[in-house]
This record gives structure tokens, C-alpha cells and sequence, in this order.
């Protein structure tokens, strides 16, 4: 070490030879790094060569390659002497002989990772550079380590020792914006300890900073919002105990969300402080300034996720007002720049001349799908509270009566064109259906009505078909909707994009619809009464035709999509015949779930064996291994009872037999179909067994697949078959 640092190391960071410094830090690192526990013991090399990688560390480049290289070793390092397979005397030693030289690195790490520059990305916001991001990502580790090192007193202290005696108008911004970084990186440690902390400091810059006007708020400066957003959000249950400090972070929030920069950062903080100090956010004065916030949502200038955190924060405040009347009226106010940017769109409708100008157009548009991304996040955080009894019905009725004529004329105009429109539209009622429950009873016939006719219209948006099955999903259990269903069914069934899906490379060229579609349907069979079942027997034998094609698509979602359907359609076809063992209602949806499945068994299996070839087999193995799987438990427990007239074991034979002697020569190895057909039933005959067992028994696993010996060998021979013929010609199923 005294050769390395003194004859080589010294003048190199003199002379500032960069290739030298990084080569002796890697050399330095890897000898630290390959014996901790000489480096903990503190001799004279030791701490000589921590000095030279401080140094290493301090040293000032372009680019932060030298000081990133280290952060190993002095992780290493940390852990050892934290470590707790040394004995306590010894860490205690270790742990304060090297007190001084982690204080150091803090202090060398604060200064490497301050902001020097004023760099602007391609949108012309305030950035940092790539390589200082990365740096300071990589800094969390060993933040946290030096904050355990030192203790969380002594780490906090090191932070705020500066003794800052400054003006308003002087604040050294990069050293206060850095320290707030290693603040917020360390959050967990020290909520965890627990220990007394003095918030003045912070308090203070959070009131010289909310009181910028925007005119001030340019540049770097951003990048302190934002790392101060980072702290009151770690530490705002803390910030918040005191009731005179709700309005001053409240307007820091307000200040920091306006630009981009900083906006994730302090919409994220604003939320957490409306859950954390719900005793004092309802007072009017904070109020106004959660009002102030959210009208200058109206600018758009913001993610839209940011903005639904914005009013899923303020939405937990007011339905924390005492006043029944106050929180009504505040959560309607709430909607008011929402429903005024949705109208604004419907009223082009009327007047076709607001058409001519694409620009202004367009730009309604946007301001329209935020406002419905709005009401969505309104009426998703409203759900949880009125799980928790925190918001009444008649609140929830106030808002539906604002929100559902307003979201019916959309559905009814022409903008449903428009992809991102109709997202927003149908994401925003998906939230209300789930936020408002049974109130939504005696709209359902208008809302599948709207939904249905709209995807006739538009069959390339797949949102209508999701929100359809979310209605299914919210209110399928209800028998007196079941004609409703069947009629929505029939409807969305009838569309030609759904009845052109009957071949691989159609499902390949829409694979959203058929994951929309195979949703709809699963939704369907697992959620609607026993008689929309029987009713819909036909079209459900069409969509499991349909899923069984598109089990064989190239796209891995759509193909996967379509395996989660028929899996489905099989545990509930189980569920039905277990219920029933030793008859067959007549008119049951049992019944007709086995019927089809004797009708469409052979063209099934035939799809998922066509599935497992070529180069996507490998990840449609889990799905296929399960299909057969509950396929086989399905035919041998009806070979054991009276429903074997319509479904038995002999079925499954036959399908596996004529599915393998049909398949063309090139897809098999000489001989290897008559191997398949007696090993496959075989294992399967196991497997089946093992899902029987794991369904009738009353052990905690009895959901899972894959079980017992026959599950598990049946997917290692599905395995075995896909890896096997991942070169086969691409599948062309009949």
C-alpha cells in the first residue's frame, strides 16, 4: 500500500492521469474486496488504503466512473463490520475505528453526487445526467449501511451540520438538495430507529421554496423540489404531527407538481400527506389549497398518473370532512373541471364548426380524457372508502347522478372514434361500477346497451369489451340480470371481428381483442346465473372453439389469454359434476359444459398440441400441461359416474389417438406417435388423479395445479415434447 498510494496513486490525482486513478481504485477494490476481514482489523495498510479510495471517491471527472467503481468495496466493507458473525467486541472496535473514515466517504459521496449542471432533455425540462443518475441510484445501498455505521443520530447531524446562516435569497441550493437526496434514500432506516428529529431545518426551506413565484422557479431548481418531495413523502407522517405545518407543505406541493421535473415526486408526497395528517387536512384553509391544486390540474401539463394521484390525495381529504353536506358538495366541486372538459367535447357534437380547427380539437380532446382519467381515480379511491363506511350512499348517489348522463352522451356522440376517448370513457365507468355498487342496478340495461352498441360501431376498441365484463364481474351473481347478459352476449358475439377469429394468423393480427374477448367470456361463465348459462350454451361452445384456436397463435399474450379462458371454462365444467356426482340435472349448466366439452374435446387437445410446437411452444408449457391436466380429471371422474353417457375416459382416448395419428409427418420424429399415445395417457391418467385429489380433499393447496407426482411428470413430458420440436415447420392447426 505505501508504494501503490504514495508512488503511484498521489501524483496520478496530482497530475489528474484519470486511466491510472480508475486502474489503482479496480486493483484497490479487489484486494479490499477479497479479504474484508484484514481491511476491519484497522492496521496501518488498512486504513491506507482507505484513504486512497477516499481519495478515489473525492476525485472530481466528467463522468463518475472512478467513484462508482468503489462502492463495492466499501459496501463490503460495511457489512463485515455489521456483520453478525463477528463477535461484539470485535465489531464494536471495528466500528469505531472506521466511524471517521465512513464520516469522510459521506461527506466525499455528497459532493460527487451534487448537480453541476444545468443539462435539459429532449422536452426541454431540467435534467440530470445519465451517469449521475445511475451513480446516485447506486448509492442506496451503501447510504444505508453508512447510516447504520454511524447511527441514525450521528448520520442526521452529518446532513444538517453545514450551519446553514443564509438569506432567502442566498440558499446554496445543490449542497441542500443533495443532502436531501441522502435523506430520503435512508427514510426506512430511520423511521425505524425512531430517533428525536428536529424537522425546523426542513421546514424552513420548505417555506422559502412554496413561497417562489413562478416566475423563480426555473432550471436546476426543480431538482430540489423534487428531492425535498422525496423527503415529505418518506417522513410525512412525521412532518405532518404538527397542524402548523400542513399548509406550508401543502403549498410546497403545490409548487413543485407545476413542473415536470418535480411532479411525480410531490403529487406522490401530497397523497401521503392527505392519508397522514387526515386529524387536520379538512380545515378550510387546507382545503382551498388541495381546490387551488386541482384546478391547475386544468392546464395539462401533467402525467396522467400524476394527476390521479393528485385526486386520489384530495379525495381522501374531503371524505375526511366532518359535514355531511361539506364533503358532498367538495367532492362535487372536485368533479366540476372534469365534467366541464367532458362537456366541452360533447358540445362539438352540436356544433360542428368547433370540428374545423384540428389543433383546438385536439386539444379538447386531451383535456377531455384527463378529466375522465380524473373521475376515474375519484371514483377508484371513493371504492375504498365506502368499503370503510367513510362515504354514505347519499354522496355516492350525488356523484352518480353528476357523473353517468354525462359519461351516457359521450357514448351516444361520435368522439367514441377516438381510442384514447373511449379508454378514458370506459375506464372512468369501470371505476364508478365498482365505487357505486347496487346503485348502478337500474342503469346496468343503459350501460350494456351503450357498451354493446359501441363495440358493434368501433370493434377494434377492446376497452368496450373489458368494461363489459367488469359489469359481469360486479353483478353477474344477480339472476334478475340474467336475459341482460345473455343479450349482451349475443350482441358483442355478433360483431364480425369476433367471428373472424378463427384462425391463428387472425388472432396474431388482433391480439388485444382476443384477450378483451376471451376476458369477456371467462368473466361470463365463472359470474352469470345458472340460466344465462344453459341460455348462452351455443355461444359459449363458439368462444371455446374460438379460445382453442387462439391457444395456437404466434402473439404470447393472445395465446395465453385464450389458455386462461379454457382453463377456466374446465375448473368450472369440474366444480359442476363434482357438486353433482350421481345425476344429471336436466337443463343445468353442468350439463351443458360437459356436452360441449364432448364436442369440442378433439379439437381442443388437437389446438394444444399444435400449440406446443415451434419456437413459442416453451411458454404456452404451464397452461397446455394444465389443460390436459383438468381435462383428464374432467373424463375420469364422469368415467366413474352416470355422467359418463355424455363424457368418460374413452373420450379423452379417442382424441389423443386421432389428434396424434393426424398430425402431419413433419411434425414427428419416426416411431415417436406411437410412443406418445400409451406414455401421454398414462401420465395423464396419474395427473388427473392428482387434481382430483387436490380438488376433494380439504388440504390448504387444493387450488393449485401441477400436483403430486402425476402433475409434475406431466409437465416435464410437455416440456420435454415443446423443447423437442422447437424446430418443427410453423403450426398450420386444420
Amino acid at each position: 500500500m505505501p508504494y501503490i498510494r504514495e508512488v503511484l496513486l498521489l501524483p496520478a490525482l496530482a497530475n489528474r492521469t484519470e486511466k491510472i486513478i480508475a486502474g489503482l481504485a479496480c486493483l484497490m477494490c479487489e484486494v479490499g474486496q477479497a479479504a474484508p476481514a484484514l481491511v476491519a482489523e484497522g492496521g496501518s495498510q488498512a486504513l491506507a488504503l482507505a484513504d486512497a479510495l477516499l481519495r478515489c471517491v473525492a476525485f472530481t471527472s466528467e463522468d463518475w466512473e472512478i467513484a462508482d467503481s468503489t462502492l463495492q468495496f466499501w459496501c463490503s466493507l460495511a457489512h463485515f463490520i455489521l456483520g453478525t458473525d463477528v463477535n461484539t467486541a470485535k465489531r464494536n472496535a471495528s466500528q469505531e475505528l472506521f466511524l471517521p473514515v465512513f464520516s469522510s466517504l459521506l461527506d466525499a459521496l455528497l459532493f460527487r453526487a451534487q448537480i453541476d449542471t444545468d443539462e435539459h432533455g429532449t422536452d426541454g425540462a431540467p435534467c440530470i445526467p445519465d451517469e449521475l443518475a445511475q451513480f446516485r441510484m447506486n448509492l442506496e445501498e451503501l447510504l444505508v449501511d453508512i447510516c447504520l455505521l454511524l447511527g441514525t443520530p450521528a448520520y442526521i447531524n452529518k446532513l444538517f451540520s453545514r450551519g446553514w446562516e443564509f438569506s432567502s435569497q442566498s440558499v446554496p441550493w445543490k449542497e441542500v438538495e443533495v443532502r436531501m437526496y441522502a435523506l430520503s434514500m435512508v427514510a426506512d432506516t430511520i423511521l425505524q430507529d425512531e430517533s428525536p428529529f428536529d424537522f425546523s431545518m426542513i421546514m424552513r426551506f420548505v417555506n422559502i421554496l412554496s413561497s417562489r413565484t413562478p416566475v423563480e422557479l426555473n432550471g436546476s431548481l426543480f431538482m430540489v423540489y423534487k428531492s425535498f418531495g422525496d423527503v415529505i413523502g418518506s417522513y410525512s407522517k412525521w412532518l405532518s404531527s404538527s397542524q402548523s405545518n400542513i399548509k406550508p407543505l401543502l403549498l410546497f406541493c403545490a409548487s413543485g407538481i407545476s413542473k415536470s421535473v418535480s411532479s411525480n415526486a410531490c403529487s406522490l408526497a401530497l397523497r401521503k400527506l392527505c392519508e397522514d395528517a387526515s386529524s387536520f387536512i379538512h380545515e378550510p384553509q387546507n382545503l382551498e389549497v388541495l381546490f387551488w391544486i386541482s384546478e391547475g390540474m386544468d392546464k395539462g401539463n401533467l402525467r396522467l398518473e400524476d394527476e390521479e394521484e393528485i385526486v386520489s390525495a384530495i379525495t381522501h381529504a374531503l371524505s375526511s370532512v366532518h359535514d355531511k353536506e361539506l364533503r358532498k358538495s367538495s367532492l362535487a366541486r372536485l368533479l366540476c373541471s372534469s365534467y366541464s372538459a367532458v362537456e366541452k367535447i360533447i358540445d362539438i357534437d352540436r356544433d360542428n364548426s368547433l370540428r374545423q380547427n384540428p389543433a383546438t380539437y385536439t386539444q379538447s380532446l386531451d383535456l377531455a380524457v384527463r378529466g375522465l382519467y380524473r373521475m376515474s381515480a375519484l371514483f377508484g379511491h371513493l371504492s375504498t372508502q365506502t368499503t370503510s363506511g367513510l362515504v354514505d350512499d347519499d354522496i355516492i348517489l350525488v356523484l352518480l347522478g353528476i357523473v353517468w348522463p354525462l359519461l351516457e352522451k359521450l357514448f351516444r356522440s361520435s368522439h367514441m372514434e377516438n381510442v384514447s376517448l373511449s379508454a378514458a370513457v370506459c375506464r372512468s365507468l369501470s371505476s364508478a361500477i365498482h365505487s357505486c355498487g347496487q346503485h348502478f342496478d337500474v342503469l346496468l340495461h343503459k350501460v350494456l346497451e351503450c357498451l354493446s352498441t359501441n363495440f358493434l360501431r368501433f370493434q377494434r376498441h377492446d376497452c368496450f369489451l373489458r368494461t363489459s365484463a367488469n359489469v359481469i364481474e360486479e353483478f353477474g351473481h344477480k339472476e334478475e340480470f340474467g336475459a341482460l347478459f345473455v343479450r349482451t352476449f349475443e350482441t358483442l358475439s355478433s360483431a364480425s371481428s369476433i367471428l373472424t377469429l378463427n384462425s391463428s394468423y387472425t388472432c396474431d393480427q388482433e391480439p388485444d381483442l382476443v384477450e378483451a374477448y376471451t376476458y369477456f367470456t371467462s368473466m361470463f361463465i365463472r359470474c352469470c346465473p345458472k340460466e344465462a348459462i344453459v341460455a348462452s350454451s351455443s355461444l359459449l361452445e363458439l368462444s371455446f372453439q374460438k379460445a382453442a384456436i387462439c391457444s395456437t397463435a404466434m402473439h404470447r399474450g393472445a395465446a395465453l389469454a385464450a389458455m386462461s379462458y379454457i382453463s377456466c371454462f374446465l375448473e368450472v365444467a369440474l366444480a359442476a359434476v363434482l357438486e353433482s356426482p350421481e345425476c344429471i340435472p336436466n337443463g343445468s349448466p353442468g350439463v351443458a359444459r360437459i356436452q360441449i366439452l364432448a364436442r369440442c374435446g378433439e379439437g381442443l387437445l388437437s389446438n394444444v398440441l399444435y400449440a406446443l410446437l415451434g419456437v413459442s411452444a416453451l411458454s404456452r408449457v404451464h397452461k397446455s400441461a394444465t389443460i390436459l391436466q383438468q381435462l383428464a380429471a374432467l373424463c375420469s371422474f364422469c368415467e366413474r359416474t352416470t355422467w359418463k353417457a355424455i363424457l368418460n375416459w374413452s373420450s379423452l382416448c379417442g382424441w389423443l389417438q386421432s389428434t396424434v395419428k393426424s398430425l402431419p409427418s413433419e411434425y414427428l420424429k419416426q416411431g415417436e406417435a406411437e410412443m406418445i399415445i400409451p406414455l401421454w395417457l398414462k401420465v395423464l391418467e396419474d395427473a388427473g388423479s392428482d387434481y382430483l385429489h387436490s380438488r376433494t380433499s380439504n388440504n390448504i393447496r387444493n387450488q393449485e395445479y401441477m400436483q403430486g407426482k402425476g402433475g409434475r411428470t406431466l409437465k416435464r413430458i410437455i416440456r420435454d415434447f415443446a423443447e423437442s420440436h422447437r424446430n418443427a415447420p410453423t403450426p398450420c392447426p386444420s
